[in-house]
Protein backbone atom coordinates (compact mmCIF):
# COMPACT_ATOMS: atom_id res chain seq x y z
CA UNK A 1 0.00 0.00 0.00
CA UNK A 2 1.28 3.14 -0.81
CA UNK A 3 1.32 5.81 2.45
CA UNK A 4 1.52 9.31 1.17
CA UNK A 5 1.51 12.34 3.25
CA UNK A 6 0.64 15.80 1.03
CA UNK A 7 2.43 18.89 2.17
CA UNK A 8 3.47 22.38 1.37
CA UNK A 9 6.66 24.23 1.56
CA UNK A 10 6.60 26.63 4.35
CA UNK A 11 6.45 29.95 2.15
CA UNK A 12 8.05 33.13 3.59
CA UNK A 13 6.48 36.53 3.78
CA UNK A 14 8.39 37.38 0.46
CA UNK A 15 7.16 34.62 -1.61
CA UNK A 16 3.56 35.11 0.01
CA UNK A 17 3.92 38.87 -1.19
CA UNK A 18 4.28 37.07 -4.86
CA UNK A 19 0.79 35.31 -4.21
CA UNK A 20 -1.61 36.59 -1.33
CA UNK A 21 -2.67 39.26 -3.93
CA UNK A 22 -4.12 36.05 -6.25
CA UNK A 23 -5.86 34.02 -3.54
CA UNK A 24 -7.75 36.69 -1.20
CA UNK A 25 -10.78 36.01 -0.85
CA UNK A 26 -11.05 32.14 -1.89
CA UNK A 27 -12.29 30.06 1.15
CA UNK A 28 -9.63 27.46 2.04
CA UNK A 29 -10.51 24.05 2.82
CA UNK A 30 -8.90 24.01 5.67
CA UNK A 31 -10.82 20.96 7.49
CA UNK A 32 -10.52 18.25 5.01
CA UNK A 33 -11.48 14.74 5.60
CA UNK A 34 -8.36 12.44 5.68
CA UNK A 35 -8.53 9.34 3.60
CA UNK A 36 -6.70 6.44 2.81
CA UNK A 37 -2.67 7.04 3.23
CA UNK A 38 -2.93 11.10 2.44
CA UNK A 39 -2.73 13.65 5.21
CA UNK A 40 -3.08 17.27 4.30
CA UNK A 41 -0.32 19.27 4.97
CA UNK A 42 0.07 23.04 4.51
CA UNK A 43 2.39 25.83 4.97
CA UNK A 44 2.86 27.61 8.08
CA UNK A 45 1.67 30.95 6.44
CA UNK A 46 -1.42 29.95 4.81
CA UNK A 47 -4.54 30.80 5.83
CA UNK A 48 -5.30 27.38 7.64
CA UNK A 49 -1.79 28.17 9.72
CA UNK A 50 -2.22 29.71 13.30
CA UNK A 51 1.34 30.69 12.54
CA UNK A 52 0.28 33.11 9.71
CA UNK A 53 2.24 36.87 9.42
CA UNK A 54 0.11 39.56 10.91
CA UNK A 55 0.93 42.04 8.30
CA UNK A 56 2.42 41.77 4.97
CA UNK A 57 5.81 43.06 4.48
CA UNK A 58 7.91 44.81 1.55
CA UNK A 59 9.60 42.72 -0.88
CA UNK A 60 12.65 44.46 0.65
CA UNK A 61 11.63 43.47 3.92
CA UNK A 62 10.71 39.75 3.76
CA UNK A 63 14.20 39.15 1.43
CA UNK A 64 15.86 40.42 4.27
CA UNK A 65 13.76 39.09 7.30
CA UNK A 66 14.32 35.85 5.63
CA UNK A 67 18.10 36.31 5.45
CA UNK A 68 18.25 36.55 8.86
CA UNK A 69 15.82 33.43 9.61
CA UNK A 70 18.38 31.39 7.69
CA UNK A 71 21.29 32.59 9.24
CA UNK A 72 19.63 30.94 12.32
CA UNK A 73 19.18 27.87 10.98
CA UNK A 74 23.28 28.06 9.73
CA UNK A 75 24.06 28.93 13.02
CA UNK A 76 22.33 26.07 14.21
CA UNK A 77 23.87 23.83 11.37
CA UNK A 78 26.97 24.84 12.65
CA UNK A 79 26.81 23.94 15.80
CA UNK A 80 25.89 20.25 15.08
CA UNK A 81 28.76 19.97 12.49
CA UNK A 82 31.25 21.32 15.32
CA UNK A 83 29.98 19.79 17.85
CA UNK A 84 29.43 22.57 19.53
CA UNK A 85 25.55 21.30 20.70
CA UNK A 86 23.68 18.02 21.23
CA UNK A 87 20.03 18.52 19.53
CA UNK A 88 18.83 15.65 18.37
CA UNK A 89 15.11 16.87 19.58
CA UNK A 90 14.81 19.80 18.38
CA UNK A 91 15.03 22.33 15.03
CA UNK A 92 17.48 24.74 15.39
CA UNK A 93 16.76 26.29 12.29
CA UNK A 94 13.63 26.74 10.95
CA UNK A 95 11.00 28.13 13.38
CA UNK A 96 12.11 31.27 14.09
CA UNK A 97 9.92 32.25 12.08
CA UNK A 98 10.66 30.38 8.54
CA UNK A 99 9.67 26.61 9.29
CA UNK A 100 9.43 24.16 6.41
CA UNK A 101 6.49 22.12 6.04
CA UNK A 102 3.97 21.85 8.42
CA UNK A 103 2.03 18.32 8.91
CA UNK A 104 -1.08 17.62 10.74
CA UNK A 105 -0.41 14.41 13.00
CA UNK A 106 -2.90 12.66 15.43
CA UNK A 107 -1.32 11.98 18.98
CA UNK A 108 -2.73 10.22 21.63
CA UNK A 109 -5.84 8.08 22.43
CA UNK A 110 -8.57 9.71 21.68
CA UNK A 111 -6.37 11.68 18.97
CA UNK A 112 -5.19 15.11 19.42
CA UNK A 113 -4.42 17.10 16.12
CA UNK A 114 -1.54 19.09 16.31
CA UNK A 115 0.84 20.66 13.78
CA UNK A 116 4.75 19.21 13.50
CA UNK A 117 7.21 20.51 11.38
CA UNK A 118 9.09 18.07 9.28
CA UNK A 119 12.86 18.14 9.50
CA UNK A 120 15.60 16.11 7.51
CA UNK A 121 18.23 17.32 9.86
CA UNK A 122 17.09 16.51 13.18
CA UNK A 123 15.95 13.27 14.79
CA UNK A 124 13.18 12.86 17.80
CA UNK A 125 9.76 14.48 17.84
CA UNK A 126 8.95 16.65 20.35
CA UNK A 127 5.87 18.21 21.31
CA UNK A 128 4.31 21.35 23.14
CA UNK A 129 2.30 19.83 26.13
CA UNK A 130 -0.23 20.88 28.86
CA UNK A 131 1.26 23.69 31.43
CA UNK A 132 4.20 24.35 29.44
CA UNK A 133 6.00 27.19 30.61
CA UNK A 134 6.43 29.17 27.47
CA UNK A 135 4.84 27.85 24.86
CA UNK A 136 2.62 29.61 22.64
CA UNK A 137 0.95 27.37 20.34
CA UNK A 138 -1.78 24.70 20.68
CA UNK A 139 -0.70 22.19 23.25
CA UNK A 140 -1.41 18.42 23.64
CA UNK A 141 -2.76 17.18 26.27
CA UNK A 142 -1.50 14.17 27.74
CA UNK A 143 -3.94 13.25 30.95
CA UNK A 144 -6.76 13.23 28.03
CA UNK A 145 -5.05 10.33 26.45
CA UNK A 146 -5.15 6.45 27.76
CA UNK A 147 -2.51 5.47 25.93
CA UNK A 148 0.54 7.82 27.13
CA UNK A 149 3.16 6.79 29.07
CA UNK A 150 6.39 8.49 30.53
CA UNK A 151 9.13 7.18 30.25
CA UNK A 152 11.53 6.62 33.35
CA UNK A 153 15.10 6.80 33.87
CA UNK A 154 16.21 3.11 32.68
CA UNK A 155 14.49 3.01 29.13
CA UNK A 156 17.13 2.75 26.71
CA UNK A 157 15.34 6.37 24.87
CA UNK A 158 16.48 7.52 27.92
CA UNK A 159 20.48 7.63 26.82
CA UNK A 160 19.63 9.19 23.90
CA UNK A 161 18.40 12.14 24.35
CA UNK A 162 20.77 15.33 25.28
CA UNK A 163 21.31 16.42 29.06
CA UNK A 164 19.00 13.73 30.51
CA UNK A 165 18.22 14.14 34.57
CA UNK A 166 16.51 12.04 37.21
CA UNK A 167 15.17 14.41 39.30
CA UNK A 168 11.96 11.76 39.50
CA UNK A 169 11.36 8.83 38.24
CA UNK A 170 10.87 9.63 35.14
CA UNK A 171 13.53 10.69 32.20
CA UNK A 172 13.64 13.95 32.00
CA UNK A 173 16.25 16.74 29.26
CA UNK A 174 16.98 19.72 28.21
CA UNK A 175 18.72 21.23 25.23
CA UNK A 176 19.56 24.90 23.51
CA UNK A 177 17.87 25.95 20.21
CA UNK A 178 19.66 29.06 19.00
CA UNK A 179 19.14 31.58 22.03
CA UNK A 180 16.55 29.50 23.41
CA UNK A 181 16.65 26.72 26.14
CA UNK A 182 13.91 24.05 26.23
CA UNK A 183 13.29 21.65 28.77
CA UNK A 184 11.17 18.34 27.87
CA UNK A 185 9.60 15.07 29.47
CA UNK A 186 10.41 11.61 27.67
CA UNK A 187 7.20 9.92 27.00
CA UNK A 188 5.62 7.49 24.50
CA UNK A 189 2.54 7.67 22.54
CA UNK A 190 0.89 6.32 19.88
CA UNK A 191 1.15 9.10 16.61
CA UNK A 192 -0.64 8.15 13.47
CA UNK A 193 -0.17 9.89 10.21
CA UNK A 194 -2.44 9.77 7.96
CA UNK A 195 -4.20 6.38 8.42
CA UNK A 196 -1.29 4.71 10.04
CA UNK A 197 -0.93 4.56 13.52
CA UNK A 198 2.80 4.18 15.17
CA UNK A 199 1.84 2.67 18.87
CA UNK A 200 4.71 3.96 21.60
CA UNK A 201 6.08 6.68 19.74
CA UNK A 202 8.97 8.09 21.85
CA UNK A 203 8.85 11.99 21.55
CA UNK A 204 9.71 14.66 24.37
CA UNK A 205 6.75 16.75 26.01
CA UNK A 206 8.09 20.28 26.04
CA UNK A 207 7.45 21.62 29.64
CA UNK A 208 9.21 24.66 29.63
CA UNK A 209 11.02 27.01 26.75
CA UNK A 210 12.94 30.54 27.62
CA UNK A 211 14.27 32.79 24.49
CA UNK A 212 12.68 34.56 21.65
CA UNK A 213 14.30 31.28 19.53
CA UNK A 214 11.39 28.83 20.45
CA UNK A 215 9.83 27.39 17.55
CA UNK A 216 5.58 28.03 18.28
CA UNK A 217 5.03 24.51 17.19
CA UNK A 218 5.96 20.67 17.35
CA UNK A 219 8.66 19.37 15.09
CA UNK A 220 9.23 15.38 13.42
CA UNK A 221 12.20 14.43 12.55
CA UNK A 222 13.27 12.44 9.73
CA UNK A 223 16.65 12.51 9.97
CA UNK A 224 19.03 9.41 9.97
CA UNK A 225 19.90 9.03 13.83
CA UNK A 226 18.22 7.44 17.34
CA UNK A 227 14.49 8.41 17.56
CA UNK A 228 14.08 9.91 14.42
CA UNK A 229 10.74 8.76 12.76
CA UNK A 230 13.20 6.69 10.46
CA UNK A 231 14.40 4.82 13.17
CA UNK A 232 11.22 4.07 15.13
CA UNK A 233 9.13 2.42 11.91
CA UNK A 234 11.78 0.47 10.36
CA UNK A 235 9.36 -2.23 10.01
CA UNK A 236 6.42 0.18 8.48
CA UNK A 237 8.40 2.77 6.43
CA UNK A 238 11.54 0.71 6.01
CA UNK A 239 13.39 3.55 6.56
CA UNK A 240 12.06 4.74 3.29
CA UNK A 241 10.46 8.52 2.03
CA UNK A 242 10.92 10.95 -0.73
CA UNK A 243 8.95 14.25 -1.19
CA UNK A 244 8.67 16.79 -4.08
CA UNK A 245 8.39 20.75 -3.38
CA UNK A 246 6.02 22.57 -5.23
CA UNK A 247 7.45 25.72 -6.59
CA UNK A 248 7.39 29.08 -4.47
CA UNK A 249 5.17 30.96 -7.40
CA UNK A 250 2.56 27.84 -7.07
CA UNK A 251 -1.05 28.71 -5.81
CA UNK A 252 -1.73 25.53 -4.34
CA UNK A 253 1.47 25.31 -1.71
CA UNK A 254 0.74 21.09 -1.46
CA UNK A 255 3.30 18.96 -2.50
CA UNK A 256 3.93 15.55 -1.39
CA UNK A 257 5.56 13.30 1.27
CA UNK A 258 6.05 9.81 0.23
CA UNK A 259 6.98 6.98 3.03
CA UNK A 260 8.08 3.58 2.69
CA UNK A 261 9.41 1.94 -0.42
CA UNK A 262 6.30 1.33 -2.09
CA UNK A 263 5.33 3.83 -5.34
CA UNK A 264 8.21 5.66 -5.11
CA UNK A 265 10.02 6.49 -8.29
CA UNK A 266 11.65 3.97 -10.73
CA UNK A 267 14.02 6.55 -13.46
CA UNK A 268 16.15 8.09 -10.57
CA UNK A 269 19.11 8.81 -10.54
CA UNK A 270 21.16 8.21 -7.15
CA UNK A 271 24.26 9.42 -5.17
CA UNK A 272 25.57 7.63 -2.56
CA UNK A 273 25.00 8.79 1.10
CA UNK A 274 27.90 9.21 2.88
CA UNK A 275 28.02 7.72 6.78
CA UNK A 276 29.30 10.33 9.04
CA UNK A 277 28.94 8.39 12.78
CA UNK A 278 29.70 11.79 14.56
CA UNK A 279 26.67 13.49 13.20
CA UNK A 280 24.49 10.75 12.26
CA UNK A 281 21.41 12.38 11.69
CA UNK A 282 22.86 14.51 8.63
CA UNK A 283 22.10 13.45 5.01
CA UNK A 284 25.99 14.10 3.38
CA UNK A 285 26.63 13.33 -0.04
CA UNK A 286 29.61 13.87 -2.15
CA UNK A 287 29.38 17.44 -4.76
CA UNK A 288 32.32 16.90 -6.42
CA UNK A 289 31.83 19.99 -8.74
CA UNK A 290 29.33 22.68 -10.07
CA UNK A 291 28.89 23.70 -13.47
CA UNK A 292 27.39 27.15 -14.91
CA UNK A 293 26.19 27.28 -17.82
CA UNK A 294 28.59 24.30 -19.62
CA UNK A 295 31.21 25.47 -17.75
CA UNK A 296 33.05 23.52 -14.53
CA UNK A 297 33.84 26.54 -12.35
CA UNK A 298 37.19 26.17 -10.46
CA UNK A 299 36.64 25.72 -7.59
CA UNK A 300 39.49 23.87 -4.74
CA UNK A 301 39.04 20.27 -3.79
CA UNK A 302 39.20 20.81 -0.48
CA UNK A 303 36.04 23.22 -0.57
CA UNK A 304 33.90 20.23 -1.68
CA UNK A 305 35.29 17.56 0.49
CA UNK A 306 34.04 15.53 2.64
CA UNK A 307 35.52 15.04 6.08
CA UNK A 308 33.76 13.03 9.00
CA UNK A 309 36.08 14.54 11.40
CA UNK A 310 35.31 18.11 11.08
CA UNK A 311 31.99 17.78 9.60
CA UNK A 312 32.92 19.12 5.91
CA UNK A 313 31.05 18.39 3.18
CA UNK A 314 27.40 18.99 1.46
CA UNK A 315 24.31 18.02 2.82
CA UNK A 316 20.96 17.87 1.62
CA UNK A 317 18.27 20.04 4.17
CA UNK A 318 14.85 21.08 4.47
CA UNK A 319 15.11 23.82 6.52
CA UNK A 320 17.20 26.13 4.98
CA UNK A 321 15.74 28.49 2.08
CA UNK A 322 18.39 29.33 0.00
CA UNK A 323 21.48 27.35 -0.53
CA UNK A 324 24.52 28.34 0.56
CA UNK A 325 28.34 27.07 -0.66
CA UNK A 326 31.73 27.82 1.34
CA UNK A 327 33.21 30.75 0.49
CA UNK A 328 36.05 29.24 -2.16
CA UNK A 329 33.09 27.74 -4.11
CA UNK A 330 30.12 30.58 -3.83
CA UNK A 331 32.55 32.62 -5.36
CA UNK A 332 33.81 30.69 -8.10
CA UNK A 333 30.20 30.10 -8.94
CA UNK A 334 28.88 33.96 -8.60
CA UNK A 335 32.16 35.11 -10.60
CA UNK A 336 31.07 32.60 -13.59
CA UNK A 337 26.94 33.82 -12.82
CA UNK A 338 27.98 37.29 -13.23
CA UNK A 339 30.10 37.00 -16.36
CA UNK A 340 27.63 34.89 -18.16
CA UNK A 341 24.40 37.23 -17.26
CA UNK A 342 26.65 40.56 -17.93
CA UNK A 343 28.61 39.57 -20.54
CA UNK A 344 30.00 42.38 -23.62
CA UNK A 345 26.39 44.19 -22.06
CA UNK A 346 28.81 45.44 -18.35
CA UNK A 347 25.34 45.07 -16.34
CA UNK A 348 25.15 46.59 -12.96
CA UNK A 349 25.53 44.13 -9.94
CA UNK A 350 23.70 45.19 -6.85
CA UNK A 351 23.15 43.76 -3.69
CA UNK A 352 19.91 43.36 -1.05
CA UNK A 353 20.95 41.70 2.23
CA UNK A 354 23.33 38.57 2.09
CA UNK A 355 22.29 38.83 -1.81
CA UNK A 356 25.25 39.59 -3.61
CA UNK A 357 24.26 39.18 -6.90
CA UNK A 358 21.25 41.33 -7.65
CA UNK A 359 19.84 43.59 -11.39
CA UNK A 360 17.31 45.85 -11.81
CA UNK A 361 16.87 44.92 -15.26
CA UNK A 362 15.41 41.88 -16.77
CA UNK A 363 18.02 38.83 -17.67
CA UNK A 364 18.82 35.66 -18.83
CA UNK A 365 20.57 33.42 -16.33
CA UNK A 366 22.53 30.32 -17.14
CA UNK A 367 21.65 26.84 -15.23
CA UNK A 368 23.56 25.82 -12.61
CA UNK A 369 24.23 22.14 -11.85
CA UNK A 370 25.33 20.58 -8.96
CA UNK A 371 27.60 17.49 -9.84
CA UNK A 372 27.73 14.42 -7.47
CA UNK A 373 28.91 11.30 -7.72
CA UNK A 374 27.02 9.38 -10.06
CA UNK A 375 24.62 11.92 -10.95
CA UNK A 376 23.92 15.68 -11.55
CA UNK A 377 21.41 17.78 -10.65
CA UNK A 378 20.45 20.67 -13.76
CA UNK A 379 18.54 23.43 -12.08
CA UNK A 380 16.28 26.16 -14.51
CA UNK A 381 16.02 29.48 -13.56
CA UNK A 382 13.10 28.84 -10.97
CA UNK A 383 15.83 27.45 -9.24
CA UNK A 384 18.28 29.95 -8.69
CA UNK A 385 16.75 33.66 -9.51
CA UNK A 386 14.10 35.40 -6.92
CA UNK A 387 12.16 38.12 -8.32
CA UNK A 388 10.79 40.80 -6.85
CA UNK A 389 6.63 41.68 -7.55
CA UNK A 390 7.27 45.32 -7.14
CA UNK A 391 10.05 46.16 -8.97
CA UNK A 392 12.38 45.00 -11.53
CA UNK A 393 15.30 43.32 -8.84
CA UNK A 394 16.33 39.97 -9.42
CA UNK A 395 18.88 38.07 -7.45
CA UNK A 396 20.39 35.13 -7.25
CA UNK A 397 19.18 32.91 -4.93
CA UNK A 398 22.54 31.20 -3.17
CA UNK A 399 24.84 32.58 -1.22
CA UNK A 400 28.35 32.00 0.97
CA UNK A 401 28.16 31.34 4.78
CA UNK A 402 27.46 34.50 6.88
CA UNK A 403 30.82 35.57 8.21
CA UNK A 404 29.82 35.07 11.90
CA UNK A 405 28.89 31.56 10.71
CA UNK A 406 32.04 29.34 10.96
CA UNK A 407 30.72 26.85 8.85
CA UNK A 408 32.47 24.09 6.80
CA UNK A 409 28.91 22.79 5.13
CA UNK A 410 27.42 23.12 1.91
CA UNK A 411 23.70 22.67 2.39
CA UNK A 412 21.39 22.44 -0.76
CA UNK A 413 18.36 24.12 0.24
CA UNK A 414 14.87 23.99 -0.27
CA UNK A 415 14.40 26.57 -3.02
CA UNK A 416 16.81 24.58 -5.29
CA UNK A 417 15.06 21.49 -4.27
CA UNK A 418 11.36 22.34 -5.66
CA UNK A 419 9.92 20.57 -8.70
CA UNK A 420 11.93 18.05 -8.13
CA UNK A 421 11.26 14.66 -6.16
CA UNK A 422 14.09 13.98 -3.42
CA UNK A 423 14.55 10.51 -2.49
CA UNK A 424 16.16 9.18 0.75
CA UNK A 425 16.56 5.47 0.65
CA UNK A 426 18.23 4.58 3.77
CA UNK A 427 18.67 0.85 3.54
CA UNK A 428 20.67 1.15 0.46
CA UNK A 429 22.90 4.17 1.79
CA UNK A 430 21.87 6.00 -1.53
CA UNK A 431 20.10 9.63 -2.45
CA UNK A 432 18.61 9.95 -6.06
CA UNK A 433 16.87 13.23 -7.62
CA UNK A 434 14.65 13.57 -10.47
CA UNK A 435 12.82 16.73 -12.04
CA UNK A 436 9.21 16.33 -11.14
CA UNK A 437 6.55 19.33 -11.81
CA UNK A 438 4.71 19.29 -8.36
CA UNK A 439 3.74 22.44 -8.87
CA UNK A 440 -0.43 22.48 -9.81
Amino acid sequence: MERTLSFSLSLSPLFLFLVFSLVQGQNPKCDIQEHGSTLQVFHVFSPCSPFRPSKALSWEESVLQLQAKDQARLQFLASLVAGRSVVPIASGRQIIQSPTYIVRAKIGTPPQTLLLAMDTSNDAAWIPCTACDGCTSTLFSPEKSTSFKNLNCGAPQCNQVPNPSCGSSSCSFNFTYGSSTIGANLVQDTVTLATDPIPGYTFGCVQKTTGPSTPPQGLLGLGRGPLSLLSQTQNLYQSTFSYCLPSFKSLNFSGSLRLGPVAQPIRIKYTPLLKNPRRSSLYYVNLVAIRVGRKVVDIPQEALAFNPVTGAGTIFDSGTVFSRLVAPAYVAVRDEFRRRVGGKANLTVTSLGGFDTCYTVPIVAPTITFMFSGMNVTLPQDNILIHSSAGSTTCLAMASAPDNVNSVLNVIAKMQQQNHRVLFDVPNSRLGVARELCTK
